[in-house]
């Protein structure tokens, strides 16, 4: 998959955004600005974002959507040398330089000990969130790049907050898919943050059209790749070893898929996912499509942990993120990884820039497949016999 796919869409090493493991060897015609939400601010998103910034140069401006004095005061904890700039939205963006951070402030409701939770500054976390997907709708930003939160603080704050990808939904509007990428794999999901028990009833033939027209809409659109390949699991052991360990493949996935086949769309499966992951399967393939978060995530999250790269298809905007957690445990020092953040801002510009070369660009075959689901006369028998 890995020669494939840099072959024909965005990912070269390390991860499609431009080669080389530093944010300065990305290449851009033009200045972009992003903007970066640190996350939980007693995880680790904040001493990742003042350690970047304190080392590294960008071709793009860095905005982080924070409160100064946090971002300050981590900054000389960890001993770097750090000169904060507010950000002025009426000026032109211009390149990150080493040792500088532009930052567009929101304040904390409470002071922060770097580790120790605290559900008072959970209206903050999400206020970062509203002013970063605010800024992108408004055409402030041209991506965000969101750090770790921390669902079950926001949780206790008696604010019902699902995840990322669930929240900018709600915010942003448009259909989003959840997919993590690292250099030669891409994982999205059928179902996100779902009990294992409210799995099966959450894909229906609509919910999974949604999520298989929407990956392979952005992959041509975000990935610059013409005619993905996607590869899909059954949801059941064996793939449902034909209706005798479930039906769903026969009534749901199936369907779907065919369907969109007879439109020329490249959908491999449904596949047994004990074997979906194996390098013969993979050659070629642009992306597999998972039908629940722990059947795809942990072979990705094994293969490249600290290097991958959360995005959210579907949305008005782009948006990346880091494929980790707050790691508590590491707040305040300079252990945490940042290779993952790294890898968000970068591929966040090649999207931009794949974006505005792609987006004008209408699938009709898209287009028709998505018509066709919406019929009431297509059952189970009917789209079968696509095949």
């Amino acid at each position: 998959m890995a020669a494939s796919v840099a072959r024909r869409g965005l990912y070269r090493d390390p991860i499609g955004a431009g080669g080389g493991a530093g944010m300065n060897k990305a290449q851009s015609p033009s200045v972009l600005r992003l903007a970066i939400t640190p996350g939980e601010p007693a995880g680790v998103g904040p001493d990742l974002i003042v350690r970047l910034a304190a080392a590294e140069s960008a071709p793009a401006e860095l905005v982080a959507i924070a409160d100064p004095e946090l971002l300050a005061e981590r900054a000389a904890h960890l001993g770097l040398k750090l000169g904060i700039e507010p950000f002025e939205p009426s000026q032109p963006p211009s390149p990150q330089r080493a040792g500088r951070l532009k930052i567009w402030p929101v304040p904390l409701a409470h002071p922060v000990e770097a580790g120790r939770l605290d559900p008072a500054n959970a209206p903050y976390v999400l206020e970062t969130l509203k002013r970063a997907c605010a800024g992108c709708l408004e055409g402030r930003f041209d991506a965000l790049v969101t750090g770790p939160v921390h669902k079950g603080i926001i949780n206790d704050a008696a604010i019902p907050f699902t995840g990322h990808t669930e929240f900018l939904a709600e915010y942003c509007g448009g259909e989003p898919v959840m997919m993590l990428a690292i250099p030669g794999l891409r994982v999205a999901l059928a179902t996100t943050h779902l009990p294992l028990n409210q799995v099966s009833a959450a894909i229906t033939r609509a919910s999974l059209a949604r999520v298989v027209d929407v990956l392979h809409q952005d992959l041509i659109q975000r990935f610059g790749i013409r005619e993905p390949r996607i590869l899909v699991c059954g949801l059941n052991p064996h793939a449902g070893e034909g209706g005798h360990l479930g039906r769903e493949e026969i009534e749901v996935i199936e369907p779907v898929l065919a369907q969109r086949r007879a439109h020329g769309w490249r959908l491999i499966g449904p596949v047994p996912a004990d074997t979906a992951f194996v390098p013969p399967r993979l050659q070629d393939v642009d992306a597999v499509l998972a039908m629940y978060h722990d059947q795809g995530l942990p072979v990705l999250k094994h293969l490249g942990f600290g290097h991958a790269v959360n995005i959210t298809l579907g949305l008005p905007i782009i948006r990346t993120s880091v494929d980790h957690g707050t790691a508590l445990e590491l707040a305040g020092t300079d252990r945490a990884d940042l290779g993952s953040l790294r890898q968000a801002l970068l591929l966040a510009c090649q999207l931009v820039q794949s974006s505005r070369i792609c987006s004008p660009r209408v699938d009709q075959n898209a287009r028709g497949a998505q018509q066709e689901e919406s019929s009431p006369d297509l059952g189970a028998g009917e789209t079968s016999d696509a095949l």
